[in-house]
């Protein structure tokens, strides 16, 4: 490492040397454009005298009258030109092909002035006197801005932050021609394993090989390390994290190459360390056949469009070729976003969709029934649903009426308006749930089973999976932002684990499990293995550049703490609820095959829960949930605010059996 230690002498060196210098670059701009004019008002009789001794081959060249007045008529038409061509506009430091392109037509133009000044004037001069003069002056003119420029990016710029491109491939140059005009970073070196360019020089930034990182860190006081390498896969990528995570450097990368190609990013948007590189999984590429099948030439719905999942499926549903897409959704703002994105995204595709945004609820059964309708819709994906567990908790009666009344209605219209498909987006959290919300999507799978027995002119089928990686709530950014506030990030358990998988990937498999439906199937996807939340927290922070704070290390930047679990929150969830599980012929997608209720029974049942939820009852409907959702353990009583507030009020929670007869009659038979 000498050579290192050197290299950090020598730029000591310079900076010291160049100190007097660095003022010069905060002056106003029009002194520095009246001191390059009379900069290059002295290159050209200087040039002109080169050139007339290189001609003679000696500098002792006796100037007469005429030849002086050449070379004013020159200096002046000269300074005239270079004002007019803009060659005083472009900024030193951030010169470009375009400015050295200007500074060799003002020489240029220099010259001819020369040649002609020369005749006019009955110089002396020699003739070939011009083209040397055109060689000697942009050499003097060109060259002394590229100096400048290069001192600027040598000493000037280098204040801001360390920084090593890990990648010395096209996007690592690209990314280093980025960050030198900016001067909030300053790249010292690349790390590239590939020996063809180990060693060499880029733009005056050395190779060196990832075995020195640790050592390159510490010797030239590193940062940041920006990873460009957007091709590779998530396997490598996490090879590659894993070797930082020990380092104290802020860790980003550049977007994915799909992103670069398609022009959703560009090199220069760095982004922090996503989960999907922590994890390092790859996702297998979707069977387009299977992808197109509800899809191509039809009239797709997607409900709940305007969030993570909905928003998701619109997007890869545009690229599946439907002939219609409607966009349903209660909030205006999301909806609005979401149509706006995807017109935009029909405009770089070339696709010929009709894209319909619709505002309502899922529980307004006539509106969705005239929708289905009106619109002739094929395939619906039912994503509307209240998914935060703790927000259910604490509404409760709200969460039942979207989640399961939602379903509902959206199932019933669909059979009204003869929809072919009915796709349920599910969770994991429907499987032995401990929470409503939980147990609310079961509910919601038992009546889409039910409703697949009693009616044969529609498929309905539901997919299943955990986590997704940058739907709302994720807890990779909530992390990160903790982090950079200086921290507790909080955890709520040290033991909880949680499965993942990337937004994309999910949509593209439940696209997929929907055309795989035989009727009332329970699609479950293989979200990998599950992650230690703690851990995860843990390797944020590394990769963030700071040091974790706890009893053994009380020095350091960021503490992790364990707030306890929240209300309906299990350590760990699960996908299935038995073992009586079959292959699809899909890697990621597999049939589960659980029990289903009779139609009786969900008759009694939604008439009940109804009645329940119009009374804001939430221990009837925790008891009846109980009692028709295998393994709904509410360990946490009843959480709603509602309930809670009506019972320090005083207020008798009974219903009376004269009540009960009163119901409205709105059940499953019926609808």
């Amino acid at each position: 490492m000498s050579n290192y230690r050197n290299q950090r002498l020598v730029t000591r060196i310079k900076r010291w040397l160049s100190l007097p210098l660095v003022p010069s670059f905060s002056i106003p701009r029009y002194w520095k454009q009246s001191g390059l004019l009379a900069l290059d008002l002295c290159f050209i009789p200087l040039s002109i005298w080169m050139a007339i001794s290189i001609r003679w081959g000696s500098i002792h060249y006796q100037f007469l009258s005429a030849d002086f007045a050449a070379i004013m008529l020159t200096m002046i038409f000269s300074a005239s030109v270079f004002l007019r061509i803009g060659l005083y506009r472009a900024i030193i430091r951030f010169m470009g092909q375009q400015a050295i392109l200007t500074i060799i037509k003002g020489v240029t133009i220099s010259a001819v002035i020369l040649a002609i000044a020369a005749f006019i004037t009955r110089s002396n001069i020699p003739r070939s006197t011009p083209l040397i003069y055109w060689t000697i002056a942009l050499a003097l003119i060109g060259g002394m801005r590229l100096l400048v420029r290069s001192f600027y990016y040598g000493v000037v710029s280098k204040s801001g932050d360390k920084v090593a491109i890990y990648g010395a491939g096209v996007s690592g140059r690209q990314l280093l021609s980025t960050l030198m005009p900016t001067g909030e970073y300053y790249p010292v070196v690349f790390i590239d394993d590939d020996p063809a360019i180990v060693g060499t020089v880029i733009n005056g930034v050395s190779v060196y090989s990832s075995e020195y990182l640790d050592e390159l860190v510490d010797e030239f006081a590193i940062s940041y390390v920006f990873m460009a390498m957007p091709s590779v896969t998530h396997q490598q990528r996490k090879k590659v994290i894993d070797s930082l995570e020990a380092l104290s450097v802020y860790v980003k990368t550049v977007p994915d190459f799909s992103d670069l190609m398609s022009g959703r990013a560009k090199v220069e948007q760095l982004q922090d360390i996503e989960l999907a590189d922590l994890l390092g999984r790859d996702p297998i590429a979707p069977d387009v056949c299977l992808m197109e099948e509800c899809i191509r030439d039809k009239v797709v719905m997607v409900t709940g469009a305007g969030g993570s999942i909905g928003s998701e499926l619109c997007r890869q549903i545009v690229n599946a070729g439907p002939t219609q897409l409607v966009i349903f959704d209660i909030s205006e703002y999301a909806l609005y976003q979401i149509s706006k994105e995807l017109e935009v995204v029909k405009s770089q595709t070339g696709h010929f969709i009709q894209i319909t945004p619709l505002l309502g609820s899922v529980q307004n059964q006539q509106r969705l029934e005239a929708i289905f309708t009106e619109f002739a819709v094929d395939t619906v994906y039912h994503a509307a649903a209240y998914k935060h567990v703790p927000m259910v908790e604490y509404n409760v009666v709200e969460g039942v009426y979207n989640n399961v009344f939602g379903t509902l209605a959206a199932a019933c219209a669909a059979v009204k308006a003869g929809v072919g498909h009915f796709v349920l987006i599910s969770t994991d959290k429907a499987v032995r749930p401990t929470n409503v919300m939980g147990a609310s999507k079961r509910m919601a799978e038992l009546v889409l089973q039910a409703c697949d027995e009693k009616y044969d002119s529609i498929s309905f089928c539901m997919v299943r999976f955990g986590n997704v990686l940058g739907s709302s709530g994720s807890v990779v950014p909530l992390f990160r932002q903790q982090i950079l506030n200086g921290g507790p990030v909080t955890v709520t358990h040290k033991d909880i684990i949680r499965y993942f998988m990337t937004i994309q990937e999910a949509s593209q498999l439940v696209l997929q499990a929907s055309a795989m439906g035989q009727g009332g199937d329970v699609f479950v996807l293989d979200m990998g293995d599950p992650v230690k939340i703690e851990f995860l927290a843990r390797r944020l922070i590394h990769l963030m550049g700071k040091n974790i704070k706890d009893n053994e290390h009380p020095n350091g930047d960021v503490e992790i703490q364990f707030t306890g679990l929240r209300p309906g929150e299990k350590l760990y969830e699960e996908l299935l609820l038995g073992e009586n599980v079959t292959g699809t012929g899909h890697p990621k997608i597999m049939r589960a095959e659980e029990e289903r209720l009779s139609e009786e029974v969900i008759d009694n049942l939604i008439r009940d829960l109804k009645f329940a939820c119009d009374s804001n009852d939430c221990e009837t409907i925790q008891n009846l949930l109980q009692q028709h959702v295998s393994g709904f353990d509410a360990k946490d009583g009843i959480s709603d605010a509602m309930w809670n507030r009506r019972i320090e009020n005083g207020l008798n929670k009974s219903i009376t059996d004269e009540r009960a007869k009163k119901v409205v009659e709105g059940n499953f038979s019926q609808s």
